[in-house]
């Protein structure tokens, strides 16, 4: 169609343009054969007009992916097809059926990242101007929008994705948080289905709608807000009967409020379909939740965990049957009993280079047996890499009539409730008997309606026969009654998660799917003292499911909470929704304080659901602030841009931190979190803590008195590769593009800022530096000595030269010096090979214009370079046959290894430069050689320091950053990277989706109602780990904090000791002996206010406290401090050391 436009268009405004000439002609007295020719070259020239015009329409007309009701016909020369079947999507309106395409072209763009291309010749001129100015076609992934996502994914997953159509059923809170989830990720199309309309019962958990959707059809209302979210996602809608002939036009079909008759029916259909459709049953009832999977006969997983390969680098392999194969020790291997292996680069051996899995047993930490008999083989002589190969995995489900008498194994969730999931499994049955008998759901506080339902999970427990269950628990059953024609928001936030993970499963096969049943509570959210059933009586407000389940009481603690919540991105965005349809801090009495100091850029609209890309460089706590109000008009919200930290304790004050009910971090940085945590212990208040990681989450509940603080357990630290592995010996493409993050900082903002440093102050920076008088103040000299003036650049094709050189530096002249210093037959001391496992032999390049990565590379390299020297790039740098001519121009001088040089190869070293005893002489020579150079600059002149950012694809950072580390890769034989690839390790890119993330803030606020309720146990809390990839859920009681003991007297590391008024340094030490304990020593931040040892500190004996603080420690006491803290060391009576609280002395 799109074709037929611009030819139409062509055709068109060329005939305008040309037939009055052509009439001229025929009208013409002296009409003649040269006439004629006039003609037919105008109407050749008219031809490639229209050809050229309508080659302009297909840059000007819009493209974009198919809507509901249209065809999208895209001529683009893609002849590749989905392995998804086409579909059609269903609209109710229209009545009729849509056919779209899924053409999923795979388009490789340099500049948007790909497969890395080493061909030559004539392919480097196109590859080149695709890199530099884009294609025609968009790509078929927005990286920037995506490009956290795509770490967890991969591109194939988000194709397969981008073709998938989805059917959601009911759009109460759990559907409109799968439907959400869904949308963010990309799926091809969401139809939304409901026959039901808005209810003010539906405040309590869905984020689309207001009160002025009551009385409108859910599915209708809930269109315009969930196409905010992604506009490439198609959403429609079907508010008319289901039938199973709808179910066709869809990969996955979720439904979240349907009866087992109907879902059997559906399920079947479903199963039993070719190709089967994914069936995903789901229910959230009050404090109770279930989902049920069906996949098909036979559904393959790809990609059972979505972790890379496991890796090993082999040191020996024995000639026996079995072999032994032994790794270096550098990383501990990951490899379990029958993983099969690939082996590769292995030296002497070089049968096991066929490619072939070969299965393993006996996994040890660093080595393995191989079940080959390598007796005949060639003798192991060294190198080689063992890779395992994940193996695809088939699961045969059964269809849910079956199921529901045979469910198998239950996922569980909680080990303490081991026997819960088969008692849910008859409740939910039961539940679905009571509505089917009396069209109703069970009545809150009712007890006649909890007898009903615990009879009818009576009978069908008795029907069981042998399998029934000895106890069906009708205390449990009692609050699934109460509870279940609520659905609240922290269960939906968490099943939606679950089952929208569950859908990108079943559309992609990433990941392994959930099977098939999964059920989970949280009775123990319920206040700790039950409230009377008159206190579940609706009040007529948006909270009504919810007071069903809590009650009235506990909702007005919940509205009257003074909430501090930091940070405001992807977490964030979830709790603010969550917050606000729970009704925290929306009473008279609360508050909600966000603070967060950044702001929106692109890559967050995929997770971060609250903001829109009109938002993007807008303050992220302001607009999620906003939206949170959008969702309810009472919330109390503050928004803050400051960070918070020691710096703004003058914004964050005593008085504040005093008057919180709870803190909620929703950070993404070890120490911020640290730093909260510490506040939180200080002032003793409630932090809920959470964090994702891919598909990973976790939360942790840090209650005062009853749990250890988030700080007291902490993970270790990430083991960083020695710098000289970086530096001259790498052998992965991690160390690689460490590397080329280092050089990139070192050339572009490092030296640039050193620089201007020196230029804004010559006296006071060359003073500087002769005081350092150490290796790192001579390299930082002979940097900028370089900058300005053996290598400064006045025009665009200096930085040409400069690229070119730099290029010849790294990748050929650096590697001859290292294997002329250490040759490939060269030993250690003990006369072991030098180049033995993990070390890789380099070998120098040689550059050739015909290379892309190798021209791509001057490229990206020269358009930085003039940046930071204030040079104009031209457009011809981008254009491929002049950046070779002035590639070409450049003098590439020969290189000499010498003698002389020093390479560092110990592990521990931690710098490269050596220092020398006439440092101080070379110091002031090269201050001398600045100076000089200085006075040949123009007036005024600066450099321009580039800070890296990863996430704008057009300023060339990446670009040049992935270039060092191929080049570098190519070096040392290590497989190179794409773009993309190279931006998640370079840019340390935390891989994140908004499933997991939805999870991690439905589990925590099910603990904030505990908090705010505030008389639960320590037994009744949850810390949690779950990874859906898996999936796996792991929830226990938190870890209680360490007691400690003295006479009568215990604490933990949550008591602080206060004294007020005030005292003398004697006072307080009489306070401490009348509890057994013996002050020795008294500081206050780093400085000593007494020791017993100085004789002169008892002088200090009749000086209050905090006046002593003010003269020794210089401490200053703004107007917002109330009190000052000190640490005082102690022993006991027979001189042991005592650990106390922290004591804070109040003064105002």
């Amino acid at each position: 169609m799109t074709v037929l436009i611009r030819l139409g268009l062509g055709l068109a405004l060329g005939f305008v343009i040309l037939a009055p000439i052509v009439v001229g002609f025929v009208y013409e007295k002296s009409f003649d054969l040269y006439s004629l020719l006039n003609v037919f070259v105008l109407s050749m020239i008219w031809m490639g007009f229209c050809g050229v015009f309508s080659s302009f329409l297909n840059y000007m007309l819009p493209r974009k992916r198919a809507v509901a009701g249209e065809v999208v016909d895209d001529d683009s020369e893609n002849t590749g097809t989905s392995s998804i079947k086409r579909h059609r999507i269903s609209t109710s309106s229209a009545g009729t059926e849509t056919t779209v395409n899924n053409n999923n072209s795979d388009i490789s763009l340099g500049n948007n990242s790909g497969d890395d291309n080493h061909s030559g010749g004539g392919s480097s001129e196109v590859e080149l101007q695709i890199m530099a100015l884009g294609d025609g076609n968009p790509p078929d992934i927005d990286e920037d929008l995506h490009s956290r996502q795509l770490a967890v994914y991969g591109r194939e997953t988000m194709r397969r994705l981008f073709a998938s159509n989805v059917l959601v059923s009911g759009l109460q809170g759990l559907g409109a948080e799968i439907a959400k989830n869904l949308i963010l990720a990309g799926v091809k199309s969401v139809t939304l289905h409901d026959e039901g309309t808005v209810e003010l019962w539906d405040m309590s958990s869905n984020f689309i709608f207001s009160e002025n959707d009551i009385g409108k059809n859910r599915a209708l209302a809930s269109v315009q807000k969930l196409q905010e979210l992604n506009n490439a996602v198609v959403i429609s809608t079907l508010t008319t009967q289901l039938t199973r002939e709808h179910l066709s036009d869809f990969q996955a079909v979720v439904f979240t409020d349907i009866s087992f008759e109907r879902a059997i029916e559906f399920d079947d259909y479903c199963h039993s379909h070719q190709p089967p459709i994914a069936f995903i049953k789901a229910e959230v009832r009050g404090l109770f939740g279930s989902v049920f999977c069906d996949f098909g006969p036979e559904f393959t997983v790809f990609d059972v965990d979505g972790e890379e390969p496991h890796t090993g680098i082999i040191a020996s392999i024995s000639n026996d049957n079995p072999a032994l194969v032994s790794c270096v020790d550098d990383e501990r291997l990951e490899f379990q009993d029958g993983d099969l292996v690939v082996f590769s680069e292995v030296h002497g051996m070089t049968e096991l280079n066929d490619g072939k899995p070969r299965k393993i047993k006996n996994a040890r930490p660093y080595s393995f047996t191989l079940e080959e008999d390598t007796t005949n083989f060639g003798t192991y002589e060294k190198g080689g890499i063992v890779t395992q190969v994940k193996q695809p995995k088939v699961l045969n489900f059964k269809p849910l009539r079956e199921a529901l008498s045979d469910p198998g194994d239950f996922l569980l969730s909680d080990f303490s409730k081991f026997d819960r999931p088969p008692l849910l499994h008859l409740a939910f049955q039961a539940l679905d008997r009571f509505i089917s008998e009396l069209k109703r759901f069970p009545v809150a506080g009712s007890e006649e309606d909890a007898q009903k339902l615990i009879s009818i999970c009576s009978s069908i427990n008795e029907s069981l026969g042998d399998g029934k269950l000895e106890d069906i628990n009708p205390k449990l059953l009692r609050h699934f009654a109460f509870g279940a024609r609520a659905v609240l928001n922290p269960m939906a936030a968490m099943f939606g998660g679950i089952v929208g993970q569950e859908v990108v499963k079943a559309c992609s096969g990433k990941f392994h799917p959930l099977f098939q049943f999964f059920y989970f509570d949280s009775v123990e959210s319920l206040p700790a003292e039950a409230p009377d059933s008159s206190d579940f009586n609706p009040l007529n407000s948006r909270y009504d499911a919810q007071i069903s389940v809590f009650g009235s009481k506990l909702q007005k603690k919940l509205e009257d909470a003074v909430v501090f919540m930091v940070g405001s991105g992807a977490l964030g965005c979830e709790f603010l929704k969550n917050l606000a349809l729970m009704g925290v801090s929306c009473g008279n009495q609360g508050k909600l304080t966000i603070t967060d100091d950044d702001v929106i850029e692109k890559s967050n609209l995929s997770r971060q659901f609250l903001f829109r890309d009109w938002n993007i460089g807008q303050a992220k706590s302001t607009v999620a602030a906003s939206a949170a109000q959008a969702i309810n008009p009472r919330l109390h919200v503050e928004a803050l841009q400051n960070r918070v930290g020691p710096e703004t304790e003058n914004v964050f004050n005593d008085a504040f931190w005093e008057n919180l009910s709870v803190v909620i971090n929703a950070l993404d940085n070890v120490n911020a979190r640290l730093y909260v945590d510490q506040r939180c212990l200080y002032f003793q208040k409630s932090l809920l803590e959470s964090g994702t990681l891919g598909a990973k989450c976790n939360t942790q509940m840090v209650i005062p008195h009853l749990t250890e603080n988030y700080g007291a357990s902490r993970d270790p630290p990430e083991k960083q590769a020695p710098m000289c592995t970086v530096h001259s010996f790498p052998h992965n493409i991690d160390h690689c593009l460490t590397w080329a993050r280092s050089e990139f900082e070192g050339l572009l903002e490092k030296t640039p800022a050193e620089v201007n440093a020196f230029l804004s102050n010559p006296t006071e920076y060359a003073s500087a530096m002769r005081n350092a008088g150490d290796a790192q103040a001579r390299d930082n000299l002979e940097r900028v000595l370089e900058c300005l003036e053996r290598e400064r650049c006045e025009t665009f094709q200096d930085c040409i030269t400069w690229a070119r050189l730099r290029f010849e530096d790294y990748f050929v002249n650096r590697v001859k010096q290292l294997i002329f210093t250490f040759p490939e037959d060269a030993a250690t001391s003990t006369g072991a090979p030098f180049w033995s496992a993990p070390k890789r032999f380099p070998r120098p390049l040689q550059f050739s214009a015909a290379d892309p990565g190798h021209l791509y590379f001057v490229m990206a390299a020269s358009i930085l370079r003039a940046e930071t020297f204030g040079i104009p790039v031209p457009d011809w740098a981008k254009h491929p046959k002049k950046l070779v001519e002035a590639v070409d121009k450049v003098i590439v001088p020969e290189f000499q290894p010498q003698t002389n040089v020093k390479i560092v190869t110990d592990e521990k070293a931690t710098s490269l430069s050596t220092a020398s005893i006439d440092d101080a002489a070379v110091i002031n020579e090269l201050i001398a050689k600045i100076e000089q150079s200085q006075k040949s600059l123009p007036p005024g002149f600066r450099m321009k320091p580039i800070q890296f950012e990863k996430d704008d694809d057009t300023n060339y950072h990446m670009d040049l950053i992935a270039g060092l580390a191929n080049m570098r890769a190519r070096n040392y034989s290590i497989p190179e990277v794409d773009k993309l690839k190279a931006k998640f390790i370079a840019g340390r890119i935390i891989p994140a989706i908004a499933t997991s993330t939805a999870m991690a803030t439905g589990l925590v606020c099910l603990e904030l109602y505990k908090v705010l309720d505030g008389e639960h146990k320590l037994e009744d809390y949850r810390n949690t780990f779950a990874n859906l990839a898996l999936p796996l859920f792991s929830m226990a009681e938190p870890v209680p904090p360490k007691v400690i003991k003295h006479r009568d007297m215990s604490w933990t590391v949550w008591d602080r000791w206060i004294i007020k008024d005030n005292p003398t340094l004697r006072e307080l030490l009489q306070w401490l002996r009348e509890k057994g304990l013996n002050a020795y020593s008294i500081s206050c931040g780093s400085c000593l206010l007494y020791n017993s040892m100085f004789p002169r500190h008892r002088e200090r004996m009749d000086k209050k406290v905090v006046d002593l603080a003010q003269e020794v420690a210089k401490v200053e006491l703004p107007a917002y401090r109330r009190h000052l803290d000190v640490v005082v060391a102690c022993e006991d009576d027979e001189d042991n050391d005592i650990d106390i609280p922290q004591i804070s002395i109040y003064f105002r």
